[in-house]
């Protein structure tokens, strides 16, 4: 007599924590918390005189071109954010956060790899009843 295994015990699905790449790319999010810098911003005189503390809070939906491969090239690289971002505040007076966030996030499309880019920023010391008041945007690359 022949013992046989019921249907379900020889049949096994194998599950990968990394399947093969699809035909379409799976986005990933970059992000950056609670960045804390000086900024030259605001429309009032007291404002055009000295600078304010800002958080800025970015995410960023990023497709790879392909295998990352764990080489830091086939990456959004958030260094070059950090760079980018400190260029972007630092460079003179802006009026409006509105526009500081617009300007972040073009400067994070340069990227091909970026698809959406949500960029808040918070003035810091504007009310003191309040934690901080401001803008946050969300975009998507034109044509997407």
């Amino acid at each position: 007599m022949a013992i046989t295994k019921p249907k379900s015990a020889t049949t096994k699905k194998v599950v990968s924590a990394f399947p093969a790449r699809q035909a379409e790319a799976v986005p990933m999010r970059l992000f950056i918390r609670d960045l804390v810098l000086s900024a030259r911003i605001g429309v009032h005189q007291h404002e055009r005189v000295a600078n304010q503390r800002i958080r800025l809070n970015l995410e960023l939906e990023v497709e790879a071109d392909g295998p990352i491969n764990d080489e830091l090239e086939n990456t959004v690289c958030y260094g070059e954010l950090m760079t980018g971002i400190r260029h972007v505040v630092g460079n003179g007076h802006v009026n409006l956060v509105e526009t500081l966030c617009e300007r972040i996030a073009e400067m994070c499309f340069a990227d091909r790899r970026v698809l959406n880019a949500k960029v808040r920023i918070e003035k810091l010391d504007v009310f003191p009843e309040a934690l901080s008041v401001g803008i946050e945007v969300e975009r998507r690359r034109p044509g997407r």
